[in-house]
C-alpha cells in the first residue's frame, strides 16, 4: 500500500509538470496526445530514480541528482508511516537479548522497496516507445536502492521517536543502531565527506558568480519564454548537485571532463565545444587553471584531518597504536563514497563527443582515498596522543602529603649555590595563640528502649486476696455400741493453765501412715462436757482441765 501511494503521488506531480510543458511547447515534442504526456512523465519519474534511457542517437546517463529528492521524501515518509502503523517489534528468535530494532528497520525497508521496484519495472516496460526506451533492469535496481535507503532512514527515525529518543534525522537514528566501532568510522566518513562537498559547492558557486553574465547571455539566446524559462530554471536547479560533485572532483585533483578529449582540473583546462546549457557557462577559460582555484587542492587534507579527529573522538575507548590505522580506514571509506558520487553525477549524453561527461569515478576515488587517508591517519595519531597525554598527566604528578595539603603552608626552600655555606637567619616565630581546651564530648544518650507494659500484679497498695480455706479433716466418730473411751488421767492437784499456742490453719486430711508418723500431733478439740476440752479465744487455743476435789 505504501509503495503504491509513493508511485501514485510521484507520477501525479511529474505528470502535472509535463502537462504544463506540453501545453506551452509544441505538442509533437512530447508525443501525440495525452498518452504521450503520460509516457514522458513516466520517463521523468524513472530519471528521478537515476534510471537512464536510450535514444536512437545514443544513451542518456547524465541525469539530474536533484530530482531524487521527490521520491526520496515520499519514501522517507512512507517508511515512518509503516513503523507507526505496525505492531511493536518482537525479539529475534534464537538470539537471547538481541535488539530487534535493526531487524525491524531492514524488514520495513525491504517491504517497501521490493513492491516499489517491481512497479517501477512494470512502468518502464509500459513507457517503452520506438524513440525512447527506458532500461527495465536499471529501473528495477535503481528504484530498489532508492526505496531501501530512504525507507530505512524514515523507519529508523520513526522507531527512535516511538521509543522516546530525541532524534532529528534518520541518519542519526541509524547511527545509534550501529555498533560503537563502525559508528565511529561512519561519523569520520561523514565529516570528511561534508568538507569535500562543501569545497565543491564553494567552487561551483564562486565560478558561477564570476561567469554570471555569460550564463545570462546564453539564457537569453535560448529565448524559452515564460513557461519554458520556468521549466529551464527548474532543470538547472535539479542539476546543481551534479555541479557540486564536479567541483569536489576538481578539488580532489582529477577534475572532470565535458566531452571526449577534454579536462578541467588544477593542472590545466582543456575544452572544446560544449552544449548550450546556461550552467556550463561557469567553466573556466581554456589554459592554466585559475590561481584562486588552486587553494582548493588543500581541501582533501583538511577533510582528512576532520575525519580522523571525529573518528577518534567517537571511539568508545583509546586505540593507542591503532589510531593511524583507523584514520586511514576512514580515508579509504571516504574515497569509496566519493567514487560512487562521481559515478552518479556523470554519464553519457547521447552519442559522439558527449559520451564522456563528468569525473572519472576510479580516479576520484583513488585520489580521495590517498589524500584523505594519509591526512586522517596523521590527525588521528596526533589527536589520540593528546588524549592519552591529557588523561595520563594528572596521575603521573606526585601527590603532596595530606598534612601539607590541608594546612596550605609551603616548606622552606633549601639554599643552593653561594648561600649554601652561610648560616641561615632565624626569624622569630610568631607567638602562637593560646589553645582553647577542647570542649568535652557530649554525654552519650542512653539507648532508647522499647516501652515495657506494667506488671498487672504489682500495685502500690496490695489488696487482700481471700483464698479458699482448706477442707477440715473429717472427725472420726466411734460407733454407739463401742465402749466409751476412758478419759485420760488428769494431772494432780489443780487445773493447770497452759500457754496459748499459736493459731494454725487446719491441715487437710492426712493418711493413716502420716498419722502414725506424727503421734505427738494435737488431737481435735473435744466437747465442752468432756472432762478435758479446748477453747479458742482471741485467736489462742486454751486447754481446760478439771482438777480433782481435795479430800
Amino acid at each position: 500500500m505504501a509503495a503504491a501511494w509513493c508511485v501514485g503521488i510521484g507520477l501525479a506531480v511529474l505528470t502535472t509538470v509535463t502537462l504544463v510543458g506540453w501545453i506551452a511547447a509544441p505538442r509533437t515534442a512530447l508525443g501525440p496526445g495525452l498518452p504521450g504526456v503520460f509516457r514522458t512523465a513516466v520517463n521523468f519519474w524513472l530519471v528521478a530514480h537515476h534510471a537512464g534511457f536510450s535514444l536512437p542517437g545514443g544513451r542518456v546517463g547524465l541525469l539530474p541528482l536533484g530530482l531524487v529528492v521527490l521520491p526520496g521524501v515520499l519514501l522517507y515518509r512512507s517508511g515512518g508511516w509503516m513503523i507507526r502503523t505496525a505492531r511493536a517489534p518482537r525479539p529475534v528468535r534464537g538470539v537471547r537479548g538481541a535488539d530487534p530494532t535493526m531487524t525491524v528497520v531492514v524488514q520495513v525497508a525491504l517491504a517497501l522497496a521490493v513492491p516499489y521496484a517491481v512497479l517501477a519495472a512494470l512502468l518502464a516496460l509500459a513507457a517503452t516507445t520506438p524513440v525512447v526506451r527506458p532500461s527495465a533492469w536499471q529501473a528495477l535496481l535503481a528504484c530498489l536502492v532508492v526505496a531501501a535507503v530512504a525507507g530505512g532512514l524514515g523507519a529508523g527515525r520513526a522507531l527512535g521517536a516511538a521509543r522516546g529518543k530525541r532524534v532529528r534525522t534518520g541518519m542519526g537514528a541509524l547511527l545509534r543502531l550501529l555498533p560503537e566501532r563502525p559508528r565511529s568510522l561512519v561519523i569520520g566518513v561523514l565529516g570528511a565527506l561534508g568538507v569535500l562537498v562543501a569545497s565543491g559547492a564553494v567552487l561551483a558557486g564562486v565560478s558561477l558568480a564570476m561567469h554570471l553574465s555569460q550564463a545570462t547571455a546564453l539564457f537569453d539566446e535560448l529565448a524559452p519564454g515564460v513557461v519554458g524559462g520556468a521549466l529551464l530554471l527548474l532543470i538547472e536547479v535539479v542539476y546543481l548537485p551534479n555541479a557540486v560533485i564536479w567541483g569536489m572532483a576538481y578539488a580532489v585533483g582529477p577534475g572532470f571532463a565535458v566531452g571526449t578529449g577534454t579536462s578541467v582540473s588544477p593542472t590545466g583546462v582543456f575544452l572544446d565545444m560544449v552544449p548550450s546549457f546556461p550552467p556550463l557557462a561557469a567553466l573556466p577559460e581554456p589554459g592554466p587553471a585559475p590561481a584562486l582555484s588552486l587553494l582548493a587542492v588543500a581541501t582533501p587534507f583538511l577533510a582528512g584531518a576532520v575525519g580522523g579527529i571525529l573518528s577518534v573522538r567517537a571511539m568508545p575507548s583509546s586505540v593507542h597504536e591503532a589510531a593511524p590505522m583507523w584514520g586511514f580506514l576512514t580515508g579509504a571509506m571516504t574515497g569509496a563514497v566519493a567514487a560512487v558520487l562521481a559515478a552518479l553525477s556523470g554519464g553519457p549524453l547521447g552519442g559522439g563527443r558527449l559520451t564522456v561527461m563528468g569525473p572519472s569515478p576510479w580516479r576520484v576515488g583513488l585520489m580521495a582515498a590517498l589524500e584523505v587517508g594519509i591526512a586522517a591517519a596523521i590527525a588521528a595519531w596526533v589527536f589520540n596522543w593528546r588524549i592519552l597525554r591529557r588523561s595520563a598527566g594528572p596521575s603521573d604528578r606526585p601527590e603532596p602529603p595530606k598534612e601539607r595539603r590541608r594546612s596550605g603552608r609551603k616548606e622552606p626552600a633549601v639554599p643552593t649555590g653561594k648561600r649554601a655555606g652561610r648560616p641561615q637567619r632565624r626569624t622569630p616565630a610568631a607567638p602562637k595563640p593560646a589553645e582553647t581546651p577542647p570542649s568535652p564530648p557530649p554525654a552519650p544518650r542512653p539507648p532508647r528502649r522499647p516501652p515495657v507494659m506494667a506488671d498487672p500484679v504489682e500495685f502500690e497498695e496490695a489488696e487482700p486476696v481471700l483464698t479458699p480455706r482448706r477442707p477440715r479433716r473429717p472427725r472420726v466418730r466411734e460407733p454407739l455400741d463401742s465402749p466409751a473411751p476412758t478419759p485420760p488421767e488428769p494431772p494432780a492437784d489443780r487445773r493447770k493453765r497452759e500457754e496459748p499456742a499459736e493459731p494454725t490453719d487446719p491441715e487437710p486430711a492426712e493418711t493413716k501412715a502420716e498419722a502414725e508418723a506424727a503421734p505427738d500431733r494435737q488431737e481435735p478439740s473435744r466437747h465442752r462436757d468432756e472432762p478435758e476440752r479446748t477453747e479458742t479465744r482471741g485467736g489462742a487455743i486454751y486447754v481446760l482441765r478439771d482438777e480433782p476435789a481435795e479430800d
